[in-house]
């Protein structure tokens, strides 16, 4: 039987591919008042104001390793992660995989929604075409290292109350009405560049992402938090600039990153396909 892959909600993932894929996705949480909510499972309110957030815990990560283990028939278990500057999931995988050797290998995408969401599918593909472990593994690894996550919100007092950003960045935001450009470095989200209003923030994203995106096939999603309108104009614009887009979809943030990004947040996500030369070449990898 193929190689299992598991990743967490903050991945974003359409539940056709889900199915289509045999993906087992761990739900995070989200705390409204004395309610634990697991996204993806429970019904989470509309309104994400105030509330709190929090990773899968050991105990669910090592039950689901498990059960994905044991419909693995024994090849093994992949789990991608949202990144561990941004959540204690990671941490908590990896302690959880220490309980069955080998047979679960674990990566820190270092990013979130579809930046996690790529190579998890990429994961899948290789493990639904009868890779080993060790070769969906890579895959995914390789995936993951391309990416590009850029976002712009409306306001950055949630993500420094939820300790998601630097308080230094915050003031950033505030000051001169500033709308700051971020991107995820390492897994950490920091200061890209900062401007005066939302609109040009947002086209200085929309800049940064044509760059990225080069002249090569790439892979884009826009994510939004209530912002449709603004989303699909941020698609409109990367279709016209960006000369070969393999795919591209726009899509909500989860709510555990809407908790944090705010009303009116968009996101764009890359991930630049290799080049001939790039697949030619030795595949390089993090560690676990």
């Amino acid at each position: 039987m193929p190689v299992v892959v598991v990743t967490d909600s903050s991945a974003s993932l359409e539940p056709e591919l889900v199915e289509r894929y045999g993906i087992r996705v761990v739900p995070l949480h989200v705390l409204a008042g004395d309610e634990d909510l697991r996204e993806g499972i429970d019904p989470v309110p509309a309104d994400l104001t105030g509330v709190t957030t929090s990773g899968a815990s050991q105990n669910e990560l090592s039950e689901a390793y498990a059960e994905a283990l044991d419909s693995s028939g024994g090849a093994g278990v992949l789990a991608v992660h949202i990144s561990r500057q941004l959540s204690a999931t990671w941490e908590a995988g990896r302690q959880a995989a220490q309980k069955f050797g080998g047979n679960v290998r674990i990566i820190d995408s270092q990013s979130t929604g579809m930046g996690l969401g790529y190579p998890v599918l990429e994961a899948a593909r290789a493990a639904k075409g009868g890779a080993a472990l060790e070769t969906v593994y890579r895959r995914a690894v390789d995936v993951a290292s391309r990416g590009h996550c850029l976002i712009v919100v409306d306001k950055l007092d949630q993500l420094r109350r939820g300790g998601r950003i630097g308080t230094a960045a915050a003031l950033l935001g505030t000051a001169l009405a500033m709308k700051p450009v971020l991107h995820l470095v390492d897994g950490r989200l920091v200061l890209k560049e900062k401007t005066r209003t939302g609109t040009k923030a947002v086209a200085k994203m929309v800049d940064a992402a044509v760059e990225y995106a080069g002249q090569g096939r790439t892979a884009i999603a826009v994510h939004h938090m209530d912002a449709r309108r603004r989303a699909d104009a941020v698609a409109a614009q990367l279709k016209d600039r960006i000369p070969q887009i393999s795919d591209i979809v726009v899509t909500d943030f989860s709510a555990v990153i809407g908790a944090h990004v705010g009303v009116g947040a968009v996101g764009i996500v890359l991930c630049p396909e290799p080049s001939v030369q790039d697949e030619e070449g030795d595949s390089s990898t993090t560690p676990d």
